[in-house]
């Protein structure tokens, strides 16, 4: 529609009998003209079109002429009457019906204007607003019950727009949101109180004189909604730009309470109402960016929305709800016990060797993407726990998990397509030569069915392992784990399992710069074989993790993988790559960590990251090892490949190819690396910096002429970054190499924070 200057000058003579100066305005959805007369006595004029029905337009005459009656009636405009006494003049043009409506000017600073907010404003608004709502409950109007998107009770809805949001980490963290929403919010919505609300107190509808609210304009988003709706509003936007946001929501909500008391209810949903209202505001912006358009009302706050969502993530929900329900004079949720108790339950039922991380415990109550919140109101940056593959409550991966759960969950007896489409999608990642898929519930049943297969195979039994590997807790796995067969408690090395040396190029005896070092180690490897043939056996299988983790986190050295496979394939062996902990486009520069070595094993066993924390594993083998295993002996698995754990496994492929998290994980790794060799130059105590994408490992030591392990410094690094809110742990045969391993949406902010931390900590020893 368009309605010139010089027509709304001739329009207000003809129906208000004005003589004006008229000026446009900027507007979202209606057109919006300053009018000034000769006394310079201001007011606004506003055309609407269709999108703002009649009965609608005069639900804002009303709700406005109720709230007139209020002890806050000066802080809302009037209406001027047309020469036939109404508030509303009806034009047409063009077969169009449009609604004109003269309102008075307001005085005051808009609130985005105010350049300092004070503690006292912010009280005052909460006061405003609850005065406001308090004065609408015996309002009511058929045409405010409609349904409109910015709604915050709509606010699943947004889920629709998100992949208009074409950077990765942001369209992850507003689903990851709008996920919360649907979990936390959506139940309890028909318990809350309802009420008809203005629904958009938003920077530039508020105005401020002083530390006083002097109005509120436009009434254009008002809908019968959820009441906590419009102080979620009004918090959001106040939140904008502000340090400390929880403290400015939480004096809002403060004043809105000593006029209009909430409930506890309402106040533990607010957190997540505020991020859903976030959420409906930036998949807006980017649905109206893919419409490539031009009003700039469209993307007003989008920047400020974004900045306040990655605020909003890192606030542990729980200290959300604390300090509303304390702002409300309620009594918090945060309960500071010891948990003496808990743990004294846990000692009486739970297996006696389960070990807990750290020294002061952490009960962990809460995931999102690369954060953990605890259950007192603390948030940890997760740098250890690479199970959560694509991030703690991935919203894709969830959704996909729920949907299937809440479908159909049975064994593999009956033909069903996600798991067919999931090895389909899988194999294609590896080389065609293996493409044979089994499917089970962890890596340590993986491995222990890869060395079921391979003595079947090559009708041998004698392993050879790597010194310090782990390779799972089964019977099997635990006979060919060093890291638990030669620890305190472990059973000993068994005669069929060989234990090869540790191709280690820090503490080993071939070092870094040594161009042949890999063919070196991989001879230990030989030797073992030369000393099975003078017994006439030879080696069944060959088992090496693609990157050492417990052995300390080490990188395999040039040409170990392509020697050691010759050797063992020339005696008549399968050569495993345990992926376990490192596939999946973890170490950046590949997919698969063997593909480091330029090999190609003959059975690779997959775990932890596969399901994203799901009990979900496989093995893949070579058309010839299975066939070969189809003996006529059945192989069944209850939950092996059941609907439900392909359904999630095939998300989190999906995620993880959609979302570019290789090149995410390549990128952060190597910024993540240049920052801890950035300490290592500056502090001796670390010795070896190593690893491939969020694969890292920093060894620690109190000489770096003896190598002495610098054991218990790195574990009073581990605890000083604790308490700063990043959780690291230890590995190594010595207990001396630091552990960086996080779930893949791990940042370069993340890591640029960890190293700071981890800076302070090491001054401080």
């Amino acid at each position: 529609m368009t309605f010139s200057e010089a027509t709304i000058q001739d329009l207000v003579k003809e129906h208000y009998g004005l003589d004006v100066t008229v000026k446009a305005l900027n507007g979202y959805d209606e057109l919006n003209f300053l009018l000034s007369n000769e006394k310079n006595e201001k007011y606004i004029l506003k055309v609407s079109n269709e999108s703002h029905p009649f009965p609608f337009l005069e639900a804002q005459i009303n709700i406005i002429q109720h709230l007139k009656k209020s002890s806050i009636s000066d802080c809302f405009q009037h209406f001027s009457i047309n020469k036939q006494g109404e508030e509303l003049t009806k034009i047409i043009r063009a077969s169009k019906t449009y609604y004109i409506r003269i309102l008075n000017f307001l005085e005051g600073t808009f609130w985005v204007d105010v350049k300092t907010k004070t503690t006292e404003l912010h009280h005052n608004l909460g006061r405003f607003l609850g005065n406001m709502d308090h004065a609408l409950q015996d309002f009511s109007h058929p045409a405010m019950h409609r349904g409109y998107t910015w709604d915050i009770s709509r606010a699943s809805e947004a889920d629709d727009n998100l992949k208009h949001i074409l950077n990765h980490e942001k369209r992850r963290i507003a689903g990851y949101f709008l996920l919360q929403f649907d979990t936390e919010v959506l139940p309890q919505i028909h318990r809350l109180r309802h009420a008809y609300i203005h629904n958009d107190a938003n920077d530039y509808n508020i105005l401020v004189q002083g530390n006083r609210i002097s109005g509120l304009i436009d009434f254009g988003d008002m809908v019968y909604t959820a009441l906590i709706n419009n102080l979620a509003i009004a918090c959001t936007y106040a939140m904008l730009d502000e340090k400390d946001p929880l403290a400015v929501a939480a004096t809002i909500v403060e004043g809105y309470h000593k006029v209009y008391a909430l409930r506890k209810q309402e106040l533990d949903l607010l957190y997540y109402l505020i991020a859903a209202r976030l959420c409906i505001s930036v998949t807006q912006s980017a649905y109206n960016a893919s419409l490539d358009s031009n009003n700039e009302h469209h993307f007003i706050t989008e920047k400020p929305a974004w900045d306040l969502l990655y605020k909003l993530i890192e606030i542990n929900p729980i200290k959300a709800q604390d300090t509303f329900r304390k702002a409300c004079g309620f009594t918090g949720l945060i309960n500071e016990d010891d948990y003496s108790d808990l743990l004294e339950v846990r000692k009486k039922k739970i297996g006696r060797n389960l070990s807990i991380g750290y020294k002061d415990k952490l009960k962990i109550v809460k995931g999102a993407l690369q954060y953990l919140y605890d259950d007192k109101g603390k948030t940890f940056v997760d740098c250890v726990n690479n199970p959560s593959h694509v991030g703690h409550c991935h919203p894709v991966v969830v959704r996909k998990m729920q949907k299937q759960i809440a479908t159909l969950n049975t064994n593999t007896r009956y033909l069903n397509d996600a798991i067919t489409e999931y090895a389909e999608k899988l194999t294609a990642t590896l080389p065609s030569k293996l493409s044979v898929c089994y499917f089970v519930n962890s890596g340590s049943e993986a491995n222990d069915l890869a060395i079921r297969m391979s003595r079947h195979f090559t009708r041998q039994k004698d392993i050879i392992v790597l010194d310090h590997a782990y390779h799972g807790t089964s019977t099997v796995a635990m006979e060919m784990s060093p890291y638990k067969f030669d620890s305190k408690g472990g059973s000993g090395q068994m005669p069929w399992i060989h234990k090869a040396i540790n191709p280690d190029l820090y503490r080993g005896p071939y070092k870094y710069g040594d161009t042949k070092a890999g063919e070196k180690y991989a001879a230990d490897v030989q030797r073992i074989i030369e000393n099975l043939k003078k017994e006439d056996k030879a080696p069944a299988v060959f088992i090496c993790e693609t990157l050492l983790g417990v052995g300390g986190q080490i990188p395999l050295p040039e040409n170990y993988l392509k020697t050691a496979y010759q050797y063992v394939r020339a005696a008549g062996g399968v050569c495993i790559a345990d992926e376990v902990q490192v596939g999946f486009g973890r170490i950046g520069d590949h997919f698969w960590g063997f593909e480091l070595q330029n090999v190609v094993p003959d059975i690779v066993v997959l775990g932890k990251p596969i399901g994203n924390g799901h009990p979900l594993a496989a093995v893949i083998v070579t058309e010839e090892i299975a066939d070969a295993f189809n003996n006529g002996l059945e192989y069944f698995n209850t939950f092996g490949g059941n609907p439900v754990s392909m359904a999630t496994g095939l998300a989190v492929l999906n995620v993880i190819q959609q979302e570019e998290m290789q090149r995410h994980a390549l990128e952060v790794g190597n910024h993540l690396m240049n920052g801890l060799k950035g300490l290592m130059e500056k502090y001796p105590i670390i010795s070896d910096v190593r690893g491939h994408g969020l694969f890292i490992g920093a060894e620690m030591v109190k000489d770096r002429i003896t190598m002495e392990p610098a054991v218990p410094e790195i574990d009073i690094i581990v605890e000083k970054l604790k308490a700063n809110g990043y959780l690291l742990s230890t590995d190594g045969p010595l207990h001396n190499v630091l552990k960086i391993k996080p779930p893949m949406p791990f940042s370069k902010q993340n890591a640029d924070e960890m190293v700071r931390l981890l800076d302070i900590a090491l001054s401080e020893l």
